[in-house]
C-alpha cells in the first residue's frame, strides 16, 4: 500500500473541490478504488466508474447499460487506466470537504479498538482528534477492506488510519 500516492490523490481531490469540477480523474488502484467505492457508499462522491485516460460517455457516468462496453484491461493498457469520480454539490457547496491524511509514509497511525471507541465519541486521542462534526468521517484500512470508523467499531475491528474527511 502507497501512502505517498494516496498523499497524492487526497490532494487532487481537495483542488477539485476548491475548482468546484464535476469529474475528477485518479490513478486506478485497488487501495484507490476501495477508498473512492467507501466515499461513494458514504455519500461524498456520486459515481466511481474505472475507464481509459479519456473520460468515459455520460450514460456511463449515470449507470445506464449500454450496448458499448468500457475498453477491456491488457497488458499493453494497464498503466493508463484511470477512476473517473463524479463530484456531489449540494446548494453549489461540495459534499466532498477537506481531506486530510492522517497517517503519512513516515509514521503510520494504527488504533485499537478501545481508542477507536473514544474517537468515535468525540474524544481526542494523542494521535487523533475525536470526531466532533456530524458529517465528519475517519477511513480505516483494516483486514475486511477500508471502512468508516463508526462501521469499524460496529464490526469491532481496528487498523491504519488513512485519511480524515470533514
Amino acid at each position: 500500500m502507497s501512502l505517498a500516492n494516496l498523499c497524492h490523490v487526497i490532494s487532487h481531490l481537495n483542488n477539485v473541490t476548491k475548482a468546484r469540477l464535476s469529474l475528477a480523474s485518479i490513478p486506478n488502484t485497488k487501495l484507490h478504488l476501495k477508498l473512492c467505492l467507501a466515499l461513494q457508499n458514504d455519500g461524498f462522491l456520486s459515481t466511481v466508474v474505472r475507464g481509459g485516460p479519456t473520460p468515459p460517455e455520460p450514460h456511463h457516468l449515470l449507470g445506464h447499460p449500454s450496448s458499448q462496453d468500457i475498453e477491456p484491461v491488457t497488458q499493453s493498457n494497464v498503466a493508463s487506466r484511470r477512476l473517473w469520480l463524479g463530484m456531489k454539490y449540494w446548494r453549489s457547496e461540495p459534499v466532498l470537504g477537506k481531506m486530510t491524511m492522517v497517517s503519512t509514509p513516515k509514521r503510520r497511525v494504527y488504533v485499537d479498538l478501545p481508542t477507536l471507541r473514544q474517537v468515535v465519541r468525540g474524544n481526542n486521542t494523542p494521535y487523533l482528534e475525536g470526531l466532533r462534526s456530524p458529517g465528519e468521517s475517519l477511513y480505516l484500512s483494516t483486514d475486511k477492506g477500508i471502512m468508516e470508523a463508526r462501521e469499524c467499531v460496529e464490526k469491532k475491528c481496528g487498523g491504519l488510519v488513512l485519511c480524515r474527511v470533514r
